[in-house]
């Protein structure tokens, strides 16, 4: 576990860089650590990030990368295009979720 200040915030990480408390996530705290990985965050990232947050409240679990393409108005091919190499972990990780159950 490890704790790092960002955007003025001490926050809790798993060994695996996902947040350990989803309720330490924000807005300034998604954009901080997409800028780490790379990504300036859109409109259609934050259309991919809410839903996925949505998800979490209702199911409890991160949904997968099938349950994304499915639900959230974004194909596979666009969700790549926005979080390149590992979609359904670089958005759980931005939206201070845990990892999604299937992923490696």
């Amino acid at each position: 576990m490890t704790t790092l200040e960002i955007v003025g915030k001490q926050v809790e990480f798993d060994e695996e860089g996902f947040l350990k408390n989803p309720d330490d996530w924000t807005r300034e705290l998604a954009e901080a650590l997409a800028a780490e990985m790379g990504i300036t965050l859109t409109p259609k990232h934050w259309q991919v990030i809410e839903f996925c947050r949505q998800d979490f409240q209702r199911t409890g679990e991160s949904p997968t990368l099938r349950r994304i393409t499915k639900e959230s108005g974004v194909t596979t091919k666009e969700l790549y295009k926005l979080f390149p190499k590992g979609p359904a972990k670089k958005v759980a990780r931005i939206a201070g979720l845990k990892k999604p159950t299937g992923c490696i």
